[in-house]
């Protein structure tokens, strides 16, 4: 190359430009994987703080289990199933198995990462739904059955209504909005979860005659630092779906995320002290989780004080929410549904009110149809699973087992001396 040849120096200059642009496009969707993964300690730690002591290992064991399941079974089926790269404005595409590269694939023909990294982020977000459910579940539901769950949920349903949008599906074509995964994550993770604490029953001792009995998780510090560890987890699992380094929309979107937890913990405490007349750790703690739900559907594209609005107003729900599921006696041990089920629903409907949007991106008519649609599919596979695992092998523990503990009666092990 001539150095008085400006055509070439230009373009060289612009071909390394790029190169460099793919690279720390490509390193910043790595560390936000790497944050996504930090929110599976913030969920182990948080639902085993919410459980009883005797639960602990029991609660971890699935936590553990969770990630390796999902990783698996996306690479497996999952990924390709969300994204097939075709049938555009579809409904299901039958996939290939087990996720392959080309050469392409590791380049900036692909996009702005390599497929590699694609898998990654998007498995991390998979094996989400599942921990979600989990929670919900505690302290009463078998081991094995669950796992079993685990492994169609995040393999077959979680892929399906996510290819509706992300992967191009007839969402997608409608114009329906999810930025992160309010509904396509969060919503379907709770609706996973409703399905499986209606056909498992609340816990014993939880609804009695004399009324709705309280049954507090063993360790307040361990689950606040869980919500710690999710509020910075949720860095990567919102700045990284901007799907690039884009310098002014991840700080956005940093800032969108953080002022939505924090008005979402003072929502929750507010309505905690007008109501129960207390200072409510949990509620706090749930109303940031839920202020963080709430944003996700738009943290990219609504105002600094509209991220406000929609933390408050999900940190306000959450009191409201958990007292209206005790009266329906749908016990569930850490909030799960109340965060991530309404609170979704909330954040998928506040893209409606909050966004900035073109013309006919995130309407009314196309959140509340993609809300439906996904609610209706969730809840229907994951009832049918719970309903067929409890017909053949039993999901529940018996009441001797359920009272010692599923630590002893499952792991014959215990998280304390």
């Amino acid at each position: 190359m001539s150095l008085d040849d400006p055509v070439s120096v230009a373009n060289e200059a612009l071909a390394i430009a790029n190169q460099n642009k793919f690279m720390i496009n490509n390193l910043w969707i790595l560390i936000a994987t790497a944050l996504v993964f930090v929110m599976h300690l913030g969920f182990a730690a948080l639902e085993s703080g919410f459980v009883q002591r005797k639960n602990v290992v029991n609660i971890l064991f699935k936590n553990v289990m969770i990630i390796c399941i999902g990783l698996l079974s996306y690479y497996i089926i999952g990924f390709n199933l969300m994204y097939p790269g075709s049938n555009a404005g579809g409904y299901f595409v039958f996939p290939e198995f087990l996720v392959s590269a080309n050469s392409e694939d590791l380049t900036t023909a692909y996009g702005n990462y390599t497929i590699w990294t694609d898998f990654i982020f998007q498995g991390m977000f998979a094996a989400t739904c599942c921990t979600i459910v989990s929670g919900a579940v505690a302290e009463r539901i078998k081991l094995m059955p669950f796992i079993l769950f685990c492994c169609l949920f995040v393999s077959i349903s979680y892929p399906i209504t996510g290819f509706w949008k992300w992967g191009a599906g007839w969402l997608d074509a409608r114009g329906f909005y999810d930025f992160a995964g309010s509904t396509l994550v969060h919503s379907v993770g709770g609706w996973g979860a409703l399905a499986g604490i209606i056909l498992l029953g609340p816990r014993k001792g939880k609804f009695t005659t004399a009324g709705i009995k309280p049954i507090p998780g063993h360790s307040m510090p361990l689950a606040a630092v869980g919500v710690f560890l999710l509020w910075f987890g949720w860095f990567g699992f919102n700045g990284g779906s901007v799907l690039s380094a884009d310098p002014g929309l991840v700080s956005k979107v940093f800032v969108t995320t953080s002022l939505a937890a924090a008005a979402g913990g003072l929502g929750a405490i507010l309505i905690s002290i007008l109501i129960y007349k207390s200072f409510d750790l949990s509620m706090a703690l749930n109303g940031i989780l839920g202020g963080l739900v709430g944003i996700t559907a738009s943290a990219d594209s609504v105002s600094a004080i509209s991220s406000i609005m929609i933390g408050l107003i999900a940190g306000l729900i959450i009191p409201l929410s958990i007292s209206a599921f005790d009266k329906m006696k749908l016990d569930d041990p850490v909030g799960a549904t109340s965060v991530h089920l309404v609170c979704g629903i909330w954040g998928t409907i506040a893209v409606a009110i909050f966004g900035e949007y073109d013309k006919g991106i995130g309407e009314w008519s196309d959140q509340l149809i993609g809300i439906a649609a996904v609610g209706l599919f969730t809840f229907s596979f994951a009832f049918i699973i719970f309903y067929l695992l409890k017909l053949s092998m039993g999901i529940r523990v018996s009441e001797q087992e359920e009272r010692k503990g599923l630590d002893i009666e499952e792991h014959n092990f215990i998280a304390y001396s």
